[in-house]
């Protein structure tokens, strides 16, 4: 498996080298198709047309603001379409994509570095949020535009029906989800319900993802910084081993029901338990709040905190950062839409619902707005305080997809093999993951 591992790091790297060099001269001048209009920006979101109506909404407002025209495109296979677009030396004047995604679109020198004192208001985005724009080489490469922290999203009738409270710990949400499973808690005399609902799939780094949580509740890391640019794997030490024994030994190889049928192979649009009704606990993100409160609707289920391990309530923090495409000529139009979408104005447009249509702001990285008042919902601040006092982000400096993908392979491998051996199988990702930081330079 290590072999394998190896080689897809190897070919992922040579892509990217290729894309860097493709990439060298990307919307300079006069030959950037996006260049022959200096007042209108080429704008790319990685969107289904549900947000992209969003987005209407907030580029309408900044063009009617600033007179400066936006050519919107709404991109789903986002990353494929940039590799492209790169080869042809014409990347979008501003991008807003995942913040997990800056190290790999900065190693490949796709974005324009960015001073924070250039913006006009960047000081009212916390710290917090502009650490996570900050490459290896000290720089700032994106500009914070959406963040979002993991909360347990649980069924407060079955709660009710079975005289539970919601968990506040690891121990008693495994009693909780043997109790969902068991104590046919939707009433209909079959035992078809489950505890918790686990998108543990391989596939694009699920597990990776869904796991973190529990890695940093059980005070382990996947790369340790050492606080000079470098990193060290991680996922060897004790705390590491501990928390992925008691993942294997309680969720996926003991009791049965206390994860859906298929979590291993399952990934977020494949995980629908929980909205399709029959699993009473799911650890995700606010996006999902929305589609929630319509099936199984806003008055069966309650939004709380994650339940804290031995090391406590971490959970997973991501979001959206806007970049601004490497040498495009548009300095001054591309900080003037990337203020205003930070600005409050900005945030509250999308941050709110129109027709139904999905916000794309969750928290907002403007400190001076409440996600629970902008939207008149208490459920906002649950996830807000998360963000802001118990979560932790994947490094973005690195290049940490190939991290992610070695990481969700482990531990779909061992939560799949309930007899395998813990403390070997992290080993041999530990070997793998010092290969990752090795070939980016930034083993320490």
């Amino acid at each position: 498996m290590g072999d394998r591992r190896r080689r897809r790091r190897l070919a992922a790297t040579a892509a990217a080298a290729g894309l860097m060099f493709g990439a060298a001269a990307c919307g300079s001048g006069s030959d950037a198709a996006g260049s022959s209009d200096p007042n209108t920006l080429e704008v790319w979101t990685r969107s289904n047309p549900d947000d992209a109506a969003t987005y209407d909404r907030v580029f309408a407002a900044f063009t009617k603001k600033t007179g400066i025209r936006i050519d919107y495109q709404p991109v789903i296979t986002f990353d494929q379409q940039l590799q492209s677009r790169a080869s042809t030396k014409d990347l979008p004047d501003v991008m807003i994509n995942d913040t997990a995604l800056m190290g790999s679109y900065q190693s490949q020198g796709l974005l324009k570095p960015i001073d924070p004192h250039s913006l006009a208001g960047g000081d009212q985005i916390t710290a917090k949020s502009w650490s996570s724009t900050v490459g290896v080489d000290g720089k700032h490469y994106g500009i914070p535009y959406s963040r979002q922290a993991q909360t347990l999203m649980i069924r407060k009738d079955w709660l009710k029906k079975l005289g539970l409270k919601a968990p506040t710990t690891w121990q008693e949400m495994l009693s909780v989800a043997k109790a969902f499973a068991t104590e046919d808690p939707d009433g209909d005399g079959k035992a078809d319900t489950y505890g918790i609902v686990a998108p543990a799939s391989a596939q694009n780094g699920y597990a990776a993802m869904w796991g973190s949580s529990f890695l940093w509740q059980g005070g382990a890391q996947i790369i340790k910084p050492d606080g000079k640019g470098k990193y060290s794997p991680a996922m060897d030490s004790a705390a590491a081993v501990n928390t992925v024994t008691w993942m294997k030994d309680n969720l996926f190889c003991g009791a049965k029901g206390i994860v859906q049928p298929g979590a291993i192979t399952a990934v977020t649009g494949t995980a629908t338990n929980f909205q399709d009704g029959n699993a009473g606990m799911y650890l995700t993100g606010p996006y999902n709040i929305t589609t929630y409160d319509t099936t199984p609707g806003r008055k069966t289920y309650e939004v709380v905190p994650a339940p804290a391990g031995p090391a406590g309530g971490d959970v997973l923090a991501d979001g959206e950062n806007v970049y601004l495409g490497a040498r495009t000529g548009k300095d001054r139009q591309e900080l003037a839409l990337a203020a205003f979408l930070v600005s409050p104005e900005g945030q509250r447009i999308a941050m709110t619902s129109v027709d139904g249509h999905q916000p794309v702001v969750r928290i907002p990285v403007n400190s001076t707005l409440d996600a629970a008042e902008v939207r008149h919902d208490p459920r906002w601040s649950v996830v807000q305080k998360a963000y802001e006092t118990a979560s932790e982000q994947f490094p973005n400096a690195p290049d940490f997809a190939p991290i992610k993908q070695d990481t969700a392979d482990a531990l779909n491998s061992i939560f799949t093999y309930c007899g395998g051996d813990v403390r070997s199988q992290l080993k041999e990702l530990n070997d793998t993951l010092a290969g990752d930081l090795k070939d980016q330079d930034l083993l320490k």
